[in-house]
């Protein structure tokens, strides 16, 4: 099993780079072939979403969408996708970042009722509390 850094699933999703492209697909059908996972971990995640919004200007709804895809994908392993599915809920539905929500997500399973924050949009939902 490999772990995936930010760059192989960007090359992967956007295709902007042929030959990076190429290689990201081969290490991927690599997997599927194998019947193996690649490991992708809650940092990747967080990174993926700030790529997606900030360098290729994607809308939340279709970030939305890539990360659903991503967290059913068989070949694909995750620390707790469950807790990633709750903050991508929460990313689909309110103002804050996904990584806010997987902040959120972790705190909480930690046994900790809130994170607190200065971000004046967080404090409007659960899970979150003023400084």
């Amino acid at each position: 099993m490999i772990a995936l850094d930010t760059n192989v699933l960007v090359r992967f999703l956007v295709e902007d780079d042929a030959a990076q492209l190429a290689k990201a697909r081969r290490l991927l059908q690599k997997a599927v072939d194998s019947n193996s996972v690649c490991y992708v971990s809650d940092v990747v995640m967080c990174e993926l979403v700030w790529v997606l919004e900030r360098s290729y200007k994607l809308r939340r709804s279709e970030i939305g969408q890539v990360l659903g895809r991503l967290l059913r994908a068989g070949n694909l392993a995750f620390s707790s996708s469950e807790k990633l599915a709750r903050a991508l809920e929460a990313y689909d539905a309110g103002r804050g970042d996904f990584a806010d929500y997987v902040i959120r997500e972790h705190a909480r399973a930690s046994g900790y009722e809130a994170v607190a924050t200065f971000d004046g949009d967080l404090l409007k939902e659960p899970g979150f509390v003023a400084v």
